[in-house]
């Protein structure tokens, strides 16, 4: 009976409490993201936004990545995506979306007053959230996301360690030949060279990419893609061959290929390597790990001088609104507001990434701003019109890591991707043949 009395006390308690608080005070606009780094940012953004507006803006945070990503899947299912949210993965995974009708296409938005908003951003930004005619997700054609700050992938140098070696810190390596040079040197005084996160295959398929589009241009790329140019061709060996020299004159870091790019930023940090091939989100993991850091950005170094060198870049991260929203245009203002001048510097300068909106550079540190820089120089998968089967870039990728550690040569390693290659093609042909 004294348990039941307390029960029945407890319960009143709590429904006098609740009744207290009142019906909770929904948002305007209701933001998805997974951000960790910009919780703070976000929100005072959003705060600025009511004051300036009266518009209420909620970010809601769902960190790691993986568990985003499934709680907006599951969200897909359920009808109950937020105003705004991010599509994670790679563009096909965005078509599914688009095609599905859970994004809104903003292309009118984007060209409305002489293209003001769309003008704002860098192109390589916008691209990768846009659907061109006839692309190959069958996606309808539109822009259909917005960047709020964009980066790319190059290479970082110590200052410091420069001039350990006897290297000019304000003059790094602009050529391959160059590079090897100084790498040498710095190992004459027991400075390891290059350092990077090649466990994860990813950042050696940049890189490789990286010297393939200054070999031999996007065109025959695409065409080795495409099954027309074979990887034993001597252009594609020849890249294999600059992995083979960097290993062979000693200049990675030691356990490069099991090293994740955590562990790769951090040794970096502290000056355990003099180079560092990193994206531009490393500003602000270097500032974290060593705020004293002397380091600069260099651009990757040139094979073929006669060549343009391309790197990896684009959008970093872009926001969506939901096509069914209520609020899809106080979410559209929303973004607008997001994406101008100040609100842009303003996130640049509290996370240390490149801002989407190229007129905001004058705002942002000179580290950031050299990264900037290149931005005209950059490309992506996720905007290439022809992609590579995942099993061919595995075999590439875990082919160079061999090569590497001295498994394997270059010729071997080429023959290999090459039998990949046909294999998989062979398996497509046959696909195409059944459903026929």
């Amino acid at each position: 009976m004294r348990n039941l009395y307390y029960i029945l006390i407890v319960s009143i308690i709590v429904g006098m409490w609740g009744c207290s608080q009142g019906p909770t005070t929904k948002a305007d606009v209701i933001i998805w993201h997974w951000m960790t780094d910009r919780k703070p940012a976000f929100n005072d953004l959003a705060k600025k936004y009511k004051e300036e507006t009266g518009v209420s803006v909620e970010f809601k945070l769902f960190a790691p990545s993986e568990i985003y990503s499934q709680k907006v899947r599951a969200a897909t299912q359920a009808g109950t995506l937020p105003d705004i949210f991010g599509v994670l993965g790679e563009k096909k995974d965005f078509a599914i979306f688009v095609k599905a009708g859970h994004i809104l296409n903003l292309s009118d938005e984007m060209q409305a007053n002489n293209g003001e908003w769309k003008d704002r951003f860098f192109s390589k930004a916008l691209i990768v959230n846009e659907f061109k005619r006839g692309n190959e997700y069958n996606a309808p054609p539109g822009i259909y996301g917005v960047p709020i700050d964009v980066m790319n992938i190059q290479m970082l140098y110590n200052k410091d360690l420069f001039k350990k070696a006897g290297l000019d810190p304000e003059n790094p390596p602009d050529d391959f030949e160059e590079f090897i040079a100084a790498g040498i040197k710095l190992k004459e005084v027991g400075i390891q060279g290059l350092v990077s996160g090649w466990a994860e295959v990813w950042m050696i398929d940049c890189l490789a990419s990286n010297f393939a589009f200054n070999l031999m241009g996007e065109r025959k790329i695409m065409s080795t893609y495409k099954g027309e140019v074979p990887y034993t061709d001597p252009d594609w060996i020849r890249v294999f061959s600059l992995f083979k020299e960097m290993a062979d004159k000693d200049i990675l870091a030691r356990g490069i290929v099991s090293m994740n790019n955590k562990d790769a930023e951090q040794n970096f940090a502290n000056q355990r390597a003099a180079f560092a091939f990193n994206g531009s989100w490393c500003v602000n993991v270097y500032k974290g790990m060593n705020p004293d850091l002397n380091y600069d950005v260099m651009f990757v170094p040139k094979v073929d001088r006669g060549n343009q060198m391309l790197i990896w870049g684009g959008a970093g991260s872009s926001f969506m609104v939901n096509a069914r929203s209520e609020n899809k245009e106080k979410a559209v203002e929303f973004l607008k507001w997001l994406t101008g001048g100040p609100q842009q510097a303003y996130l640049a300068e509290a996370t240390n990434n490149l801002p989407a909106n190229r007129e905001s550079l004058s705002q942002i540190s000179p580290i950031l701003s050299k990264f900037a820089q290149s931005m005209e120089y950059t490309t992506h998968p996720n905007i290439w019109p022809v992609h590579e089967k995942s099993q061919v870039i595995e075999t590439f990728d875990l082919g160079i890591q061999s090569i590497i550690l001295g498994t394997k040569t270059p010729q071997q390693v080429a023959q290999e991707v090459r039998q990949v290659k046909e294999r998989e093609m062979d398996k497509e042909r046959q696909r195409t043949l059944s459903r026929n």
